[in-house]
């Protein structure tokens, strides 16, 4: 008698995030690349072992929210604490396919408002150690820039 199992694969995908400890799990470090014009870096700035020179490191975990990182980036930046500023983020990472990185955006959080992207984990973005986010800041009154990505 054949035993057949109804578990489809999308209630595979759909499992839940396992709690991360963190008084027992070590941190990883998290580069974080930012910019204040509101578009992500081009990603040739990543190219032949170079990044971009507004590197921001940050010891995290893979439970961390955008909107925990948001608040880590404020800390260092006092002008994007302004209510309104508009945060873009992406995975920056390498391909396996083809030479290069790829960029994946992730979702967007703003200062001084909630929003839908907020309590998105970098583990529920299929972030990898190694990984680089690129964050896009554009500042309150100025609409970030139209469309998401610009082609590369």
């Amino acid at each position: 008698m054949a035993v057949e199992s109804r578990v489809t694969q999308e209630e595979i995908k759909k499992e839940p995030e396992k709690p991360i400890d963190r008084e027992k799990t070590c941190p990883l470090l998290l580069r974080v690349f930012t910019t204040n014009n509101g578009r992500h870096h081009r990603m040739d700035e990543f190219s032949r072992g170079n990044v971009p020179s507004s590197e921001l490191q940050i010891y995290t975990w893979m439970d961390a929210t955008l909107k925990e990182l948001t608040s880590l980036v404020k800390e260092v930046y006092p002008e994007a604490r302004k209510k309104g500023t508009h945060f873009n983020f992406a995975i920056v990472f390498m391909d396996l396919k083809r030479p290069g990185y790829r960029v994946k955006e992730i979702g967007s959080t703003m200062s001084g408002r909630k929003g839908t992207d907020d309590s998105m984990t970098l583990q529920s973005q299929k972030f990898q150690i190694g990984d680089y986010l690129d964050i896009a800041i554009t500042p309150p009154n100025r609409a970030p820039p139209s469309g998401r990505m610009r082609p590369y």
